[in-house]
């Protein structure tokens, strides 16, 4: 069912009752997550294959398009963890290029999936696939950042791409640690974990990146820092426009689905995270179309996919923030940052940069949900939920979410299939059935069943379960439990009113519901029958059924009998 929320952003709604008191908490609340988004914004930059100023033209370009045109009133996006194992992929197999048009075709997408009104469908990805990719996700990170920890140095041709190769790489070359490297990581790490219980005022990330950069200036320390591999730049983002042919839009277009599943997923489930937290309702279709906008500008500056950061937009919240100014802020922040500190970024230590990242994949790995699935969820569920997580781990988040769903689906319709039921008819005597049937009474020639659960392709066979005996004159269908009816069981339907009606066999229906009706009706099966053989209720079914039998000449008519 489409929605009918309008697209119109958040921030042309709450402005109307905007007050300074409001903009000035908006100011220092973007102050901070601007402060927040500058380590992280380079790491994630770094653990996607990037230079770590295109981390930051994210931040800025796509924080601000979004924050400016989107549904929810305190989501503050940028570069993600989730996309960083995606966008390293597609760097080394398609070049900048391929990922500059893979995020724009992924924006395409995003557009017309919320002009489309396609905001709701999300809700239809499961749970356990979502904690079990998120899941799946960290420990990419986490592997991907072990080199760096390590100090380890890999040959000039070993060039990992897939994490399994670099774990792989990580083995064969772990004779090559540098225990400088170690020591900062470990410093930088229990920053990290033990700063907040200081203070929350000063992300500890900063403060770790202060504390790595000291160590390795003031003590001499041997170790790698992003100026050693990258070259560090504080120029404005500049407009590149990718050519667009059809051979370049092929080889990236399953990239550029994939990113935009990814965005739409990750971004609307920030948006109900804060929702929580403002007790506000974000416009999911026009987040969408904020997102696929915000990504468009970020590929066309330089920059990488973007989508919602619960961690920052929680940030945002827990300072202040409540309107979308506060992100356009962080934005803005980010912009003078990068003109004026960027340079200093080089002497950040890349096992600093690693310690940051061990932490991101911390906070969404999500191992508390994890342990609670499985520990309670059926061995269905937990059969999706390790799935999702070891395929995101050994191949990738693409071919996950592909397995996880088929699997989700196949196991949702058997449970639905055990639902269904199809029976011979039964006397009962329950006080609580408004519909008890001791007193009724049933015609030899006529055979009740009763079916229950959705008629679809998975229980069609189901039908066949209802026999007849020689002297059955008319076969009742009560079918109050069935709320749907599809094509495989409308035409397993007809295939028995075809059977019966050759050997002379009357069918009526009681208590046909809405769906399956109008899917009858439209498979003209209602006229075919004729209109008096469908019944409201169960005794008007058996009085028409008492009509056919008195109809039928005299040597066909048994007399009644009571229960069978």
């Amino acid at each position: 069912m489409m929605s009918n929320e309008k697209l119109k952003p958040k921030l042309f709604s709450v402005m109307k009752n905007y007050s300074k008191e409001q903009f000035g908490k908006d100011v220092v609340a973007g102050v901070i997550v601007a402060i927040i988004a500058l380590p992280l914004s380079i790491a994630l930059a770094l653990a996607s294959g990037v230079g770590p100023e295109q981390g930051i033209y994210t931040a800025i370009i796509a924080g601000f398009l979004i924050s400016f045109l989107g549904g929810s009133r305190v989501q503050i996006a940028g570069p993600t963890a989730a996309f960083a194992t995606i966008v390293a992929g597609i760097v080394a197999t398609n070049g900048m290029e391929g990922l500059i048009l893979a995020t724009i075709l992924a924006g395409v997408i995003l557009i017309v999936m919320g002009f489309c009104r396609l905001g709701s469908l999300i809700k239809f990805i499961p749970y356990t696939i979502t904690t079990g990719f998120t899941a799946g996700i960290a420990v990419t990170i986490v592997i991907g950042q072990l080199k760096d920890f390590f100090g380890v140095t890999y040959p000039a041709d070993v060039k990992p791409i897939e994490t399994m190769e670099k774990l792989e790489a990580l083995f064969q070359n772990f004779g090559s640690w540098n225990w400088q490297a170690v020591v900062v990581g470990v410093v930088c790490l229990a920053v990290l974990i033990l700063w907040p219980l200081v203070t929350d005022k000063i992300p500890g990330s900063l403060i770790a990146v202060l504390v790595g950069i000291g160590m390795v200036k003031l003590l001499h320390m041997n170790v790698n820092t992003i100026g050693d591999l990258y070259t560090i730049s504080n120029k404005l983002p500049t407009l590149h426009i990718p050519e667009f042919t059809l051979a370049n839009i092929r080889a990236v277009w399953s990239d550029a689905f994939t990113i935009a599943i990814l965005a739409a997923i990750e971004s609307l489930l920030s948006c109900v995270v804060a929702d929580s937290m403002v007790n506000s309702r974000h416009r999911s279709n026009m987040e969408l179309i904020a997102q696929g906008i915000g990504n468009i500008g970020s590929a066309l500056f330089g920059g990488i996919p973007a989508t919602g950061a619960i961690a920052r937009t929680a940030a945002n919240v827990k300072n202040g923030g409540r309107t979308p100014i506060s992100g356009m802020v962080h934005a803005l922040v980010l912009l003078l940052i990068l003109v004026i500190l960027m340079p200093y970024a080089a002497l950040i230590p890349m096992p600093t940069i690693a310690a940051i990242l061990f932490m991101v994949a911390y906070n969404m790995c999500q191992w508390r949900p994890f342990v609670h699935l499985m520990k309670t969820a059926p061995k269905s569920d937990i059969t999706v939920l390790v799935l999702t997580f070891v395929l995101t781990i050994v191949f990738d988040l693409v071919v996950a979410i592909e397995v996880g769903m088929v699997l989700t689906c196949l196991l949702f319709l058997k449970r639905m299939s055990e639902e269904g039921d199809v029976r011979s008819w039964k006397y009962v005597d329950e006080d609580d059935d408004p519909d008890r049937l001791e007193l009724r009474q049933v015609p030899k020639q006529v055979r009740v069943y009763e079916i229950t659960g959705p008629l679809f392709f998975g229980v069609a066979d189901r039908l066949t379960q209802i026999v007849v005996k020689e002297h059955t004159k008319c076969l009742v269908l009560r079918m109050r439990g069935v709320p749907a009816l599809d094509a495989t069981a409308m035409h397993a339907i007809e295939q028995l009113y075809e059977t019966y009606s050759k050997k002379g066999i009357t069918m009526v229906f009681s208590h046909v519901n809405e769906q399956p009706m109008k899917t009858m009706e439209k498979a003209k099966f209602v006229d075919l029958v004729g209109k008096e053989n469908f019944c409201d209720h169960i005794d008007s079914a058996l009085a028409r059924a008492n009509e056919i039998i008195e109809t039928l000449p005299a040597e066909e008519k048994i007399e009644k009998q009571g229960k069978k």
